[in-house]
């Protein structure tokens, strides 16, 4: 198949979802697009917060500064600006 064909595959479905959800009731139409736990089927909703994740430790990781200091690439292009 070539790009072309993948693209109209994809967009077919696409318009083809639309028209599924387009037939349900506004109340059906609401919970098709919910998105559920897919182990437990629980709304999203429900699911609170993950009280282990650490929000400056993922910062940190991807290169902010939360934490009171640079890590990751942005640390390295730093150290490498006071060398350089």
């Amino acid at each position: 198949m070539t790009d072309r064909d993948y693209l109209w595959c994809a967009l077919n479905l696409l318009l083809d979802r639309e028209e599924e959800l387009a037939r349900l009731c506004p109340g059906c139409r609401e919970r098709a697009l919910e998105e559920p736990c897919l182990v437990c089927g629980a709304s999203r909703e429900s699911w609170g917060v993950n009280q282990a994740f650490d929000f400056d430790q993922f910062q940190r990781m991807k290169g902010g500064t939360a934490g009171g200091g640079l890590s990751g690439a942005a640390a390295d292009a730093a150290v490498g600006e006071e060398r350089g």
